[in-house]
């Protein structure tokens, strides 16, 4: 499997004191450096972290792929459309909420989706569902033309050595299996830690796993570099 790193909350250490440390694009370059498999970067539409200058350059400067977390509304797509970065993907957005609370609902949105999704897939940018495991909800991301999903891992992370672990577990391994099924990549993320990771390599055929806050919140005991490492291990 591949492994993408999120690195919001480097940019959220950034903000609490304003200026210019740490610097996120040395962090950047240090998980290039790694040999991690892309950077994540979620634009908020608070731009609670990541701001708009970082996601500019950052383009200019990765040699690894890009992926811009984003929310699905008029004002992301045209962003993406402008710096068109490797890869899009499409999440939920609440302002009170702390971190992304759960997934996409595809389902109840399609057609706009499908609208969201075409401008995407036509200027080369590969286009990911951020949606739980549901079946539903993998039919319709199929519908909408993206060409990946990501699994929301939060539930089963959650789960993680409690009586629902292998409920929840299932969940995963079988929407991945549909999806697959059905053409779509299928990407996971949300919640894993060095701990529980290791069972995402009981489903078959993931492509990648995008982590952030676990391996951040390692570098501040290791170092960003041991951090990436051990992960990338973890998951290979």
């Amino acid at each position: 499997m591949l492994l993408g790193i999120n690195i919001d909350h480097i940019a959220t250490l950034r903000n609490a004191r304003g200026g210019f440390e740490p610097d996120l694009i040395e962090c950047a370059l240090i998980c290039e450096k790694c040999g991690v498999d892309g950077i994540t970067v979620h634009l908020r539409e608070d731009r609670r972290h990541i701001k708009d200058a970082d996601v500019r350059a950052l383009k200019k400067v990765l040699k690894t792929r890009m992926n811009l977390e984003m929310a699905m509304t008029d004002e992301m797509q045209k962003i993406a459309l402008e710096l068109k970065p490797s890869a899009c993907c499409i999440v939920p957005e609440k302002r009170q909420e702390v971190t992304t609370e759960g997934g996409l609902d595809v389902f109840s949105q399609l057609e706009r989706a499908k609208k969201f999704v075409k401008p995407l897939n036509d200027a080369g940018i590969a286009v990911s569902l951020f949606i739980n495991p549901d079946e539903k909800q993998v039919q319709a991301a199929f519908e909408t033309g993206a060409e990946f999903i990501e699994l929301h891992t939060g539930a089963y992370s959650e789960a993680f050595e409690r009586e629902n672990e292998e409920e929840e577990f299932l969940k995963l391994k079988n929407s991945a299996s549909l999806a697959q099924s059905l053409g779509l990549k299928v990407n996971a993320g949300h919640g894993l830690n060095y701990k529980n990771v290791h069972r995402m390599k009981e489903i078959p055929n993931l492509v990648e796993l995008n982590i952030g806050h676990s391996i951040i919140s390692r570098a501040i005991y290791v170092g960003l570099e041991k951090a990436v490492k051990e992960m990338k291990e973890l998951v290979e």
